[in-house]
Formats: C-alpha cells, sequence, structure tokens
C-alpha cells in the first residue's frame, strides 16, 4: 500500500531485491501515490508506471518526464504497453492503496461513511450493484472465497431480506448492518465487516484474476537477469504469487492436484530471489500498521521461453 502520508511497505526490502540503478528500466505496476516510482527514479532508473485509477495522475507533479511516464491502464496489459523483454525490472504493491482508503467518497473503508463504490477504475459495477443484485447464494461465494468469511451464508442471507425492502447505498451503513448480523463485535479485534468488505473490494475489481494475468505479463516484460518483486497484504494474493513462482521455478511438484500442472519440458523462467516470504520489521510495523500483513516474493528472470499460457 502506497500513499502520500507513508513510506511505501517494505521500501528497504523492494530496493534490495529490485536493485533499481540508472540504465535500467523499472515498471511500476501498481504507483499509487508514487512512493516506490519516487525511490526509483531517486535510484537513477527510468520508471514506467500503471495505475487504473484516474486519480493516480495527481501524485505525478515533480517528477522527472524525461525518465518517468505514467499509464493509465490496468498492469496486466504491461506487455501490449512496452513489448516483450523490455524491462528490468517490475514491481507489484498489491490491494487497495492508503489513497483510496483514506477517501470516503471512494467506498473501501467501513470506518468512513461514504458511497458504495469500491471500484479502483471508474468503470464497471460498483460494490453497491452487487451488493443489491447478485443472486444470494453469488454473494455468499464472494464473501467467502475472497472474503475468506465464515460466515459468508448467514451475512448474505440477511442481506438479501434487508435489500429487497431498502437496497444498500452507503459503506457505513452495510457495516453497521453486517455487525448487527453476526451478533456484534462481542471483543473481536478486527471490525465483523472486515472479510466481508474484502471480498467485495476484490470481486469488484477482479483483483485476483487481474493479478494472475499480471504475473504472466510480467513474465513476458522481463528481459533476462529482470526482477520481479511483488508485494502482498492477504493470504489470497500470497498464495498466488507463491504458486506462479514455485511453478515457474520448477520447484512445484508435478503430481500435485492442488497446483496448476508443469509444462512437459518446459524450463524454469524465473529462479527465486530469496526462499520464502520477507516481512516488515517490528519497527516497520509500528509506525505503519497498514504494513503488518504485507509479505515480498521476488524472483529473477532466466533466460527461458515465456511459458505457455494454458499453464
Amino acid at each position: 500500500m502506497t500513499g502520500a502520508a507513508h513510506t511505501p511497505v517494505l521500501l528497504p526490502e523492494v530496493l534490495d531485491a529490485l536493485q533499481p540503478a540508472p540504465g535500467r528500466t523499472i515498471i511500476d505496476g501498481t504507483f499509487g501515490a508514487g512512493g516506490y516510482s519516487r525511490a526509483f527514479l531517486a535510484a537513477g532508473a527510468t520508471v514506467i508506471a500503471f495505475d487504473r485509477d484516474p486519480v493516480a495522475g495527481q501524485f505525478t507533479e515533480g517528477l522527472d518526464a524525461r525518465r518517468f511516464r505514467l499509464e493509465g491502464a490496468r498492469f496486466s496489459e504491461m506487455a501490449e504497453v512496452v513489448g516483450e523483454a523490455a524491462v528490468d525490472g517490475v514491481a507489484l504493491d498489491l490491494g487497495v492503496s492508503s489513497m483510496q482508503l483514506d477517501e470516503a467518497e471512494r467506498g473501501f473503508s467501513f470506518m468512513r461513511d461514504g458511497p458504495l463504490d469500491m471500484r479502483m477504475s471508474d468503470q464497471g459495477p460498483t460494490a453497491a450493484d452487487l451488493v443489491n443484485t447478485a443472486e444470494q447464494v453469488e454473494l455468499a461465494r464472494i464473501f467467502f472465497v475472497y472474503g475468506e468469511e465464515r460466515q459468508s451464508r448467514r451475512i448474505a442471507g440477511a442481506i438479501a431480506r434487508r435489500r429487497a425492502e431498502q437496497p444498500f447505498t452507503r459503506t457505513l451503513e452495510l457495516a453497521e448492518f453486517i455487525e448487527k448480523a453476526l451478533g456484534g463485535r462481542r471483543g473481536a479485534k478486527t471490525h465483523p465487516a472486515t472479510r466481508a468488505f474484502q471480498g467485495l473490494r476484490i470481486a469488484v475489481n477482479e483483483e485476483l484474476s487481474e493479478l494472475e494475468a499480471g504475473l504472466a505479463a510480467a513474465e513476458r516484460v522481463l528481459t533476462t537477469d529482470g526482477r520481479l518483486c511483488v508485494v502482498t497484504f492477504h493470504s489470497l494474493e500470497d498464495r498466488i504469487v507463491k504458486t506462479f513462482l514455485a511453478l515457474r521455478a520448477g520447484k512445484t511438484p508435478s503430481g500435485s492436484r492442488h497446483l496448476p500442472p508443469k509444462q512437459a519440458g518446459a524450463e524454469p523462467s524465473f529462479s527465486l530471489l530469496f526462499n520464502g516470504a520477507r516481512t516488515p520489521s517490528a519497527a516497520e510495523v509500528a509506525a505503519n500498521p497498514r504494513a503488518r500483513s504485507a509479505k515480498l516474493r521476488a524472483a529473477v528472470r532466466t533466460a527461458a521461453p515465456v511459458w505457455r499460457a494454458a499453464a
């Protein structure tokens, strides 16, 4: 998560893994408020940033146009924009940005009242559209799969009964309704609506399919020895990144029925930069509580051909 008032999460670790420098071109796939891009530029690199949020453009002020440009597109479209084997690094800082959370009118936060929107761009159905029109079973699936909410059916059923009489339009309205539907907080450390809101946000923005497509695009745009760094904030994202890198690095057992099959004869297109994931220090979490769930995974592009999309 990147915000104007915050240092980007895991910044020293990202810089160490990505190694931006003069003569190197880096894609910042999730520009946000520009924290990572500014650090890459300060290291002398050229930066091509992506962000589907039209608001992101206001954070480009003062950036050197000779070494920086912002593309108003999804990061999954990076290969179409820059071409294959064209850059030395790709950084993805996933999830919702601090600037989006802090703006009530964007509708991401259940702590601030705003329209039930949650769109990272200004296109497509809103969270209100999903809440008020999706079939009850589909709502339950969204809460369970994307929000990992165990009470998904209970919440979906309560929403379906209430929306028949009065549609949901506001974030606090929905958050308070979910809290009551689950019987209140009763000492819970997190708000009862946390997981349901996560599920809605991921569904509205198609975040998981975007991530899968973005990882495949990064494989295409990186030159040999180019580096990929991905910062995740919840287990669904991290699982996708971990699986992708393990598979592309040739470390996934071919007999696992839980993971995509290996391509017969395919050479590893990545080598892991380090085993496992790096996490924020206690000092960073104390300074920025939103960093507490962050994980960084990184890998280096080999000279092997791009894997077929079917994998």
